[in-house]
């Protein structure tokens, strides 16, 4: 299992049954566009703190973005 893509693809996924753009998600969550932009293309670690953050604002458990469809 590769976790980073895991992460991203589940990030992406959530994002998106939300209805929220990369810019209104990063708003949500308190990050850059930027930063949920690079960890979705797979180019960004992410620390436990921010892995936090974004689970917070997806209203979703945080392992759920650990799961491996």
């Amino acid at each position: 299992m590769d976790v980073i893509k895991v992460f991203a693809d589940n990030l992406k996924k959530y994002r998106h049954a939300m209805g929220l753009s990369q810019e209104a998600f990063a708003d949500k969550c308190g990050l850059h566009r930027t930063y949920i932009s690079a960890i979705e293309c797979y180019r960004r670690s992410i620390s436990l703190e921010n892995i936090q953050r974004i689970a917070d604002a997806l209203e979703i458990e945080t392992y759920k973005l650990f799961l491996e469809v």
